[in-house]
This record gives C-alpha cells, sequence and structure tokens, in this order.
C-alpha cells in the first residue's frame, strides 16, 4: 500500500481541525464590529449559494432551460411563494422548455 495516502490523511485531518481550532483559541471575547459580524452572519449562506448554484445550471440536458427554471424560482421567491410551491412550478417550467424547445 502506498504511505502516501496516510499522508495525505493526516494532513488533511491537521489543517481541517486547525481551521476549526485557530479561530476559537484566537478569538476569546466577542464580535463587535458590525462589518465583520455581518460577514460572518452570511457565509453559511454565500457558501451555500456557492455549492448549489453550478448544480442547478448543470442538472438539465439544456442550460438554458436550466436557467428558465432558476429565473421562475426566483421570480416565485421574490413574491414570496412557499418553498414546494416555487420547486415544484420551477421543474415544471424546465420540463416544459425541454418538451417543446429541445
Amino acid at each position: 500500500m502506498n504511505y502516501n495516502v496516510y499522508l495525505y490523511i493526516i494532513v488533511m485531518a491537521a489543517v481541517t481541525y486547525a481551521i476549526r481550532v485557530i479561530p476559537i483559541a484566537l478569538i476569546q471575547k466577542d464580535i463587535k464590529n458590525t462589518t465583520i459580524r455581518s460577514f460572518l452572519y452570511y457565509v453559511p449562506y454565500v457558501t451555500l449559494a456557492v455549492m448549489t448554484f453550478p448544480a442547478i445550471l448543470t442538472a438539465t440536458s439544456s442550460t438554458w432551460s436550466a436557467l428558465c427554471g432558476l429565473i421562475a424560482a426566483i421570480v416565485l421567491a421574490y413574491y414570496r411563494f412557499s418553498l414546494f410551491k416555487i420547486s415544484l412550478s420551477a421543474c415544471f417550467v424546465v420540463f416544459l422548455i425541454e418538451l417543446f424547445i429541445y
């Protein structure tokens, strides 16, 4: 067995551990700066969006049908429809585009 694999796993574990421990060890008191607090507040949402957006555009056979579904979902979300209605509508728009156009 290649021993480099074990070295890679150890390095990945150390980096992952360090990313989580260093902020806890260095920042002991509350963060009062509003800019930093708002940045930290939005980090999970941005991370989720960055991981989800490419998957949305590549989930269908055509990028254009995926884009139409995304636009439909954004419009319905703007008007505060439920998540279930938004997802059904986006899937229906993609289905119609793929059925009649391609």
